[in-house]
């Protein structure tokens, strides 16, 4: 790592507390570990004031700035996010629907200088989070749109009750919401092998409180997650102050694209690099999403 290089996350980044530049330290050590227990346990764990606390207003700053820029739409989804007309029995719980409405600024969109952009892209950041999630190493997505986004959560709109594709997820809230907007999680509610639809029917239903976390976040904090096998959602956001997230996208292999429909779906456009990746997609499980 360049002088340069250092310098830049140690302003970022608290690094006396997240040594990111050195992981075999006892302090680097100390926090991964911390993290790995609690991946394995809930599947979720948070690193308060990762950007110091200095940085808290630029952060919310820059993010506000771009948050225009989001393509938004308000569509019908189930928890899979799959056809809502699919072809399923009457008590499936990919037959509840909602209406979401949050929105996206895709990383085309993004500027590079950003405190975001600089951290999603920092090869100390990078290899900070394979270790926090036990991996040998990660990769920036190779999608022109999705490897950085900024999601914006509207004042009477929500992100409601999903799962994830990807099996872990890497996001830092930039703006709190004024009221509402929390963060709420089933940890590990399914795995690869079983879908666990009763448990999920619950909670849709209202039935399963016993199995849903709240997790307070601040700006700044990061915020690690295990969202393929956790029912998780963002609560309806209140108030005046919409609700901002920086959402960093990586893959354990290299050259991962979006499918055109989800990318459509998400930024409501698509570039040649989606159309040219279309139908090579792998899966790693048989789950519905």
């Amino acid at each position: 790592m360049s002088t340069a290089e250092a310098t830049t996350l140690d302003r970022v980044v608290d690094t006396a507390r997240y040594p990111l530049s050195e992981p075999d330290s006892a302090g680097g050590k100390d926090v991964i570990a911390r993290a790995r227990r609690e991946l394995a346990a809930v599947g979720c764990t948070v690193l308060p004031d990762f950007v110091r606390p200095s940085l808290r207003e630029t952060l919310r700053e820059e993010c506000s700035a771009i948050a225009p820029r989001a393509h938004s739409d308000t569509e019908t989804v189930n928890v899979y996010n799959i056809a809502v007309d699919s072809d399923l029995p009457e008590e499936h719980p990919g037959r509840r629907t909602f209406q979401r409405g949050n929105a996206f600024v895709a990383r085309d969109r993004v500027p590079a200088h950003s405190l975001i952009s600089r951290l999603y892209s920092h090869p100390d950041f990078q290899r900070f989070v394979a270790r926090c999630f036990g991996l040998p190493r990660l990769h920036e997505l190779a999608d022109p749109l999705s490897g950085l986004v900024l999601n914006v959560v509207a004042p009477g709109m929500e992100h409601p009750w999903h799962f994830d594709t990807n099996e872990f997820t890497v996001s830092m809230l930039t703006q709190q919401a004024q009221s509402g907007g929390d963060f709420e999680y089933c940890p590990n509610i399914r795995s690869a092998r079983d879908e666990n639809f009763d448990d999920v029917r619950a909670v849709l239903d209202g039935r399963g409180e016993r199995l849903v976390r709240r997790l307070p976040l601040r700006p700044g904090d990061l915020q690690l997650f295990k969202g393929r096998y956790a029912l998780h959602r963002v609560s309806p956001v209140s108030g005046r102050t919409a609700r901002h997230s920086a959402i960093f996208a990586y893959s354990e292999r290299p050259g991962v694209i979006g499918s055109v429909a989800r990318t459509r779906q998400l930024f409501g456009r698509v570039l040649p690099e989606h159309l040219e990746s279309e139908g090579r997609a792998v899966r790693g499980d048989r789950l519905l999403d």
